[in-house]
């Protein structure tokens, strides 16, 4: 998945790492969460924690030579986003999804939905989830 993106969307270097964005009931599962943490700066994606190695290869698109920068999704703070990644899990089995910015190189990060339509138009993405709309090509 990592090539995929970053051959067909991103255009970028291979060796740059992305995040996961992972059901908060699944995160202790795959990454090593300090005890001491509160959880916001997972929330955030300010932190970055180790992958457990038995879960290295399952989620190899998100796992940084050992570690993730994760974003920890709440249905209470994000229920939409939640419920996407639920959809996925329930599908997949995998509780996260792979996290980037939105935009190809050379461009800024989308911030209309406008933006947002035009480079789905002119990337390879497949499918966009915008709100409650989804549109392939």
């Amino acid at each position: 998945m990592k090539d995929i993106v970053n051959t067909k969307i991103k255009f970028r270097e291979p060796f740059r790492p992305f995040a996961p964005s992972v059901l908060s009931n699944h995160v202790n599962n795959y990454f090593d969460i300090p005890k001491s943490s509160t959880g916001q700066l997972e929330k955030f994606m300010l932190s970055v924690v180790p992958v457990k190695e038995k879960k290295f290869t399952e989620i190899a698109a998100v796992n940084h030579m050992g570690t993730a920068r994760i974003q920890t999704v709440y249905q209470d703070s994000n229920p939409l986003y939640y419920g996407l990644i639920k959809f996925f899990f329930e599908m997949t089995g995998t509780p996260m999804l792979l996290n980037t910015s939105f935009n190809v190189r050379g461009e800024p990060i989308v911030n209309t939905p406008e933006d947002a339509i035009k480079t789905f138009l002119n990337s390879g993405i497949d499918t966009l989830v915008l709100g409650y709309f989804v549109v392939d090509k």
